[in-house]
């Protein structure tokens, strides 16, 4: 028995030196990470949600699956060693900014970057900080559909809206006032065409947007930093062909950076689908139009809506495009076809591209459901645009056991479930009993 012990003692260590070669954080970094985050924390101290976000985090390597932590976890999982505690992060389950129970402890989770970016490092730190803080306030929840946001109507208004979100933070007195005017009769406009949307929007913009926000607040050093970080995500956000994933990100940031000047306390947001919106609203004392597509046309041509129309028709000759070099990877046989129960998605905004009525093309993914985990590398996948399906190839299809590959992806089956092939396409189930 001591000897199995020495033995499995010796393989851990030889793994982890692997890992510590292979990756550019080394403990030093990640001690010298946590200061800085711990640090911009302290800075703020509760000023902003009303309690310091600094809290149990973890990096962890995509590749690898190793875990840097800045604390033990309650069940002695983490192992300490050179004033960090480390470990393996399961592989059937997702890496991503949500917070996650590990070891009966509440941890932030942040996934590394390949190569290292301090700026993004940091504020992804802060960005999963702030989601823990949500998870354990109780009031935000991460579950919304905006699908809405990438039909062609939806999107002309809330590029307008952007650009006249965008004056409001370049400017001041009345110029803004009038600015913000504009900004919530174009958010009027579209909400009137999508009212059904309406709260998943909210909880959209409060999730992520507020998320934004605060981790550009906590690691900036002045108000023009500030506006000028919102500004850059705006702009990366903007040449985005799809909406639908992206655009909260981005659209709660701006309005509660309105808020904020006016001297607004956040801490006063109680409930997921608060309207930021209507609160710019009230503390910018605005009158809006009964109708706000009224008035949000003649409007449009201080927003510079010839430029935007021509922006909308090339992404729609680019989704053609892509409509014709994809289809036959997602439509002809052979195909995987999993139905989506209660999925949680990861993947970067910017890789989301829209295939108008056959779905959502996302080049990679990482999604978790009753079912087990996918990952999807390259080549994409194809969500329906009811998020209820998904499809990817099946070339260079390969099963053994519970784990199944094709080129550009791998899924772990949980034990209750099989894949069975039908024709020459193969479906998702759960064993019968």
């Amino acid at each position: 028995m001591k000897n199995l012990i020495l033995i499995s003692l010796f393989l851990f260590l030889i793994s982890c030196t692997g890992e510590k070669s292979d990756s550019f954080f080394t403990p030093e970094k990640a001690l010298r990470y946590f200061k800085s985050v711990e640090d911009i924390c302290n800075r703020d101290d509760g000023t902003l949600w009303g309690k310091n976000l600094y809290g149990p985090m973890m990096f962890i390597d995509r590749t690898s699956r190793r875990i840097i932590a800045n604390q033990p976890d309650n069940d002695g999982i983490l192992k300490e060693k050179d004033g960090i505690y480390t470990g393996l992060y399961p592989k059937e389950l997702i890496v991503s900014n949500t917070p996650v129970q590990f070891g009966s402890t509440l941890f932030a989770m942040t996934p590394l970057p390949n190569v290292e970016d301090e700026y993004r490092i940091k504020t992804q730190a802060v960005h999963s900080l702030f989601h823990r803080f949500q998870k354990e306030s109780g009031t935000f929840t991460a579950g919304y559909n905006t699908n809405n946001m990438d039909e062609k109507e939806a999107r002309l208004w809330i590029k307008l809206e952007w650009k006249a979100l965008r004056k409001a933070l370049n400017s001041s007195g009345e110029e803004r006032q009038l600015a913000v005017r504009d900004a919530l009769i174009f958010k009027g406009a579209n909400r009137e065409l999508y009212q059904k949307y309406a709260n998943d929007e909210n909880r959209f913009e409060n999730y992520e947007g507020l998320t934004t926000f605060t981790y550009t607040m906590l690691c900036s050093n002045s108000a023009d930093e500030i506006r000028q970080k919102l500004i850059e995500n705006l702009d990366r956000v903007y040449a985005m062909q799809s909406y639908a994933r992206s655009y909260g990100f981005i659209h709660g940031a701006l309005y509660a950076s309105l808020l904020y000047d006016k001297g607004f306390s956040l801490q006063t947001i109680k409930s997921d689908d608060f309207d930021l919106g209507k609160e710019v609203k009230e503390q910018y004392n605005i009158e809006l139009p009964p109708i706000c597509r009224d008035v949000a046309g003649s409007l449009a041509v201080n927003y510079e809506i010839e430029v935007i129309n021509k922006e909308e028709e090339k992404r729609l000759a680019d989704i053609k495009e892509s409509i014709h070099k994809q289809i036959s990877i997602f439509t002809e046989k052979p195909v995987v076809f999993l139905e989506l129960e209660s999925p949680y998605f990861d993947f970067e905004p910017e890789d989301i591209h829209s295939l108008d009525t056959l779905g959502t093309l996302y080049n990679t993914m990482r999604v978790s459901d009753n079912w087990g985990k996918l990952t999807v590398d390259k080549g994409g996948c194809l969500v329906s645009n009811n998020f209820r399906y998904l499809r990817i190839t099946a070339k260079g299809f390969k099963e053994e056991k519970n784990r199944i590959s094709a080129e550009g992806w791998h899924l772990i089956i949980n034990n209750d479930w099989e894949l069975i092939k039908v024709d020459q396409n193969y479906f998702l189930r759960k064993l019968m009993p």
